[in-house]
């Protein structure tokens, strides 16, 4: 709760009503509090100048998720032919022309087949030395929307129209056959999109981290014999990669709340 405290939250009543607030909300009662304070507050106490109420169009600006059961999905269609334009154009130098990615970022597309698309989970996934891409991990076409919303393209992110969303997402699933390719994909269909990712039912919590009394996802036998007794950590940029992408650091955007790409 950043520098609020349970108890300080209490005295003003807050406790039942922000349990129950999402994170956006908990955001904008935190930010247009006039009730702050260190480890104590009294009921009733306001500090006069400090703190306001977020405006209608800062929290239109943060209020952009949407979630697995597409709500906040703003209404819009995009087409697999209209993706591919975009793609190529804005997306293909980090991504691959076919979601093949570059040296830097992982493959979207790859290592999912018809009969995941049937079963719902990717049977490539229980394969150790099988690569990672997006769509093999996918459990929820809504996240991929999201993303692609807010953080794409790289160098532009929230610049994409959500027409243009719509239609990169359509191309990314036709890469990956999840739909064909004059396929026009809307908020009226997405659902349907949904039931036809390869890992739909990927997505468990009957695993040890959900529970530790549950079955642990290793069965290897402690060592307790023989341990080291330093500990070295560290890690580098190989050299062929080093610089092949320019000085990152004057690459780095500054953000703003509710400013980036705007």
């Amino acid at each position: 709760m950043c520098r609020f405290t349970r108890a300080a939250l209490a005295l003003v009543g807050w406790v039942p009503a922000f349990a129950g607030m999402t994170a956006l909300a908990r955001m904008t009662a935190l930010v247009g509090t006039t009730a702050l304070a260190g480890t104590t507050a009294l009921a009733g106490t306001t500090y006069e100048g400090v703190g306001r109420a977020a405006t209608p169009d800062e929290i239109a600006a943060w209020d952009i998720d949407v979630r697995p059961d597409f709500k906040g999905l703003p209404a819009g269609s995009g087409s697999v032919a209209d993706g591919q334009k975009i793609w190529d154009a804005r997306c293909a130098f980090c991504h691959g022309t076919f979601g093949e990615s570059n040296e830097v970022f992982t493959p979207i597309v790859g290592g999912t087949t018809a009969a995941d698309i049937r079963t719902g989970r990717v049977k490539s996934l229980t394969a150790s030395e099988t690569a990672r891409t997006t769509l093999m991990k996918l459990s929820t076409v809504s996240t991929l929307w999201d993303y692609v919303r807010r953080a794409m393209p790289w160098n532009a992110p929230k610049s994409l129209t959500t027409d243009e969303v719509y239609a990169v997402v359509a191309y990314i699933l036709n890469l990956g056959d999840i739909v064909p390719e004059g396929f026009v994909l809307s908020d009226r269909n997405i659902a349907e999109v949904q039931a036809k990712l390869p890992n739909r039912d990927g997505m468990t919590r009957a695993h040890g981290l959900g529970d530790v009394r549950g079955k642990p996802d290793t069965a290897n036998t402690a060592c307790m014999k023989d341990c080291a007794t330093e500990v070295r950590l560290g890690s580098e940029i190989p050299g062929w990669a080093r610089g092949s992408h320019g000085d990152l650091r004057e690459q780095n955007r500054s953000l703003a709340p509710g400013t980036a790409g705007r």
